[in-house]
């Protein structure tokens, strides 16, 4: 059953969103500071999906990351020995995610020759958000 979702411009303009809004997630790295750090790609269909809502859990020693209710969209990541202790300790892990929607962003081809690195310079968004998660052992 597909989702109405309100756009805050216009109350009276409604967006259909289907079922899956997850095209694909990859678990890009997972490093320990304080606490255990993963970094997911997620690419969403559509720009205008904005349902998405992340669950971790361990599986031996597995780290499996899924959105909320879709068995489709799940990755996973083997954690050696250190990583284990800390997820035992802390219960919970630092998700870093870089949203991409398919199509929007491509990859570019020709390069500008000169590029502008400097405090002026113009960049491209880049849609991400850190979150604390936690771990169901």
């Amino acid at each position: 059953m597909p989702k109405f979702l309100p756009t805050s411009g216009k109350a009276f303009q409604l967006i259909l969103c289907g079922p899956t809004m997850v095209k694909e997630m990859e678990i890009t790295k997972v490093s320990i500071r304080d606490r255990l750090i993963a970094d997911l790609k997620v690419i969403m269909e559509n720009p205008r999906d904005y349902d998405f809502s992340p669950r971790a859990e361990i599986d031996n020693t597995t780290l499996l990351i899924k959105n909320n209710e879709d068995d489709n969209s799940t990755t996973s990541f083997e954690l050696d020995s250190e990583m284990m202790q800390i997820v035992e300790r802390d219960r919970m892990v630092e998700l870093r995610v870089k949203f991409n929607v398919e199509g929007m962003h491509g990859v570019l081809l020709h390069r500008h020759p000169n590029p502008r690195d400097g405090p002026k310079s113009k960049k491209l968004a880049q849609p991400s958000w850190k979150t604390i998660l936690p771990l169901d052992l």
